[in-house]
């Protein structure tokens, strides 16, 4: 893994190595048993939420109801993201390390002050968002007429406790992760699937638009019910209690400011994607959205399971300082993740047309249509492969730790969106944003390449000359 000595790609090399991850109990078998039961569950639960998407069509169609509750769920589903899930990142790898080395006191004292910490920013950020809900809601839904506006901003209240509850929910995943835990965990959110699916069928005739809302909220709440007693089976409870600022809290509020940082500048590469979209012909934004949403499924799936499966085990190989091993791990995964993504990517740029044509092609969606998101989907599979590896470094440097490394890396990228969306844009138009966007997660590749490198080879010169 050390820059200046990494051995050539040898794909036969590799698939032998890789077929060895079926055979004996190494904790390279271990993170591929829990890459793809991640993968399978995912499965399910997409199956599910499409299930879910099918009901609510079928009961409220594209109603001016439907159109206000998915404008109120933005909000809270970004707060979720930005607060909770960096929270997540920064605190599992120094949970593993203080369990490890200072034992399950110690590290459920870590997880209750930090699960405290966590949920006042989640009520903080919610106050927040109530407080200033009538001077944004008309800038996020500028196009709504007047009562549907007042609809979506009382629905918004209405769904604001699913911040918090899925917040904790999301805290206790990540804890059950640390276990070993990963494919019960993964499908616990069916329940809220499938409680919107009855709820939609039984009560949206007598309770309208109201009835997701409602049953949105025992959904969530009882997702969070059912991962909280599993971490509970497992020795960790759910205590909301502050035992001071510890060395080990102080690291975690030390990861978080760079996490926290690091998610709110990709939230803006997002917006600025979307908002340069905007400046090009009409149905520009819908291509880039409906050619994205094939990509996002299958990063969830690839990249999501194997990055998720990676981070207990190379937690505790750095709290143990095992470099040789983790240097095998990562070498590991980042060309199994190679191998498997790379010919996914090119069957989906292969099959680009035929998927949008079977998939889209209907109604108002005609063949001129088709051949713009095609352009785009193509371009948008190029990062699949990139991103899939880079999920693997991306995880070793936050369990070392150097969460600042991921907000560089982010703010870096961001720049260059910019300034490949305006060069590419010019040339090839929507596709452009596209392209631009996978030029963006080759560097990302890069530097999170460089910098796993770079610190691997610092921990093992430090620990040889300890």
């Amino acid at each position: 893994m050390r820059p200046d000595s990494s051995r050539p790609f040898d794909p036969m090399a590799t698939i032998t190595q890789i077929a060895g991850l079926f055979r004996g109990s190494s904790v390279n078998r271990r993170i591929f048993r829990a890459a793809t039961s991640v993968a399978a569950v995912g499965i399910v639960v997409k199956i599910m939420a499409t299930g879910k998407e099918i009901a609510v069509a079928g009961v409220y169609g594209r109603s001016d109801a439907m159109d206000a509750f998915l404008a109120a769920a933005l909000i809270p589903s970004l707060l979720i993201n930005l607060i909770s899930e960096s929270m997540n990142q920064a605190l599992v790898p120094t949970l593993i390390r203080v369990r490890e080395q200072e034992g399950q006191e110690r590290a459920q004292e870590l997880l209750s002050s930090s699960m405290l910490w966590m949920c006042v920013l989640l009520a903080a950020a919610s106050a927040a968002m109530a407080l200033a809900a009538r001077g944004f809601f008309p800038l996020i839904a500028s196009h709504f007429p007047a009562n549907k506006l007042e609809l979506a901003i009382r629905i918004f209240y209405a769904l604001l406790p699913v911040v918090l509850i899925t917040g904790i929910a999301t805290n206790c995943t990540a804890v059950l992760n640390t276990f070993e835990r990963f494919a019960l965990p993964a499908l616990a959110p069916v329940v809220i699937s499938v409680a919107i699916i009855l709820g939609a069928l039984l009560l949206g005739g007598r309770l309208g638009i109201w009835a997701m809302v409602y049953s949105m909220l025992a959904g969530s709440a009882l997702h969070a019910a059912i991962v909280a007693w599993m971490m509970d089976a497992h020795g960790y409870r759910f205590r909301l209690r502050w035992h001071g600022m510890t060395d080990a809290a102080s690291e975690v509020v030390h990861q978080y400011g760079p996490m926290l940082l690091s998610a709110v500048v990709a939230s803006g590469g997002l917006l600025v994607d979307q908002a340069m979209a905007a400046m090009l012909p009409a149905g520009s934004v819908s291509a880039l959205v409906y050619a994205n949403r094939f990509v996002s499924v299958v990063l969830t799936l690839l990249a999501g399971a194997f990055s998720t499966a990676v981070v207990p085990y190379l937690s505790r190989m750095i709290a143990h300082r095992d470099w040789a091993r983790c240097r095998h791990t990562l070498r590991t995964w980042a060309r199994l993740t190679a191998l498997v993504s790379a010919p996914i990517a090119v069957l989906l740029i292969a099959g680009a047309h035929l998927l949008i044509q079977v998939t889209l092609q209907h109604g108002a969606f005609g063949q001129a249509d088709t051949a713009v998101v095609t352009k785009v989907l193509a371009m948008y599979a190029i990062q699949i492969p990139f991103f899939a590896c880079s999920r693997v470094f991306y995880r070793f440097i936050v369990a070392m730790r150097r969460t600042d490394l991921i907000f560089y890396c982010g703010t870096i990228n961001l720049g260059l969106d910019v300034v490949l969306n305006l060069v590419l844009m010019r040339w090839f138009g929507v596709a452009g944003i596209a392209l631009a966007t996978s030029l963006w997660t080759v560097s990302t590749f890069i530097f999170l390449w460089y910098w796993s490198s770079r610190l691997l080879a610092e921990a093992t010169r430090s620990e040889a000359a300890a």
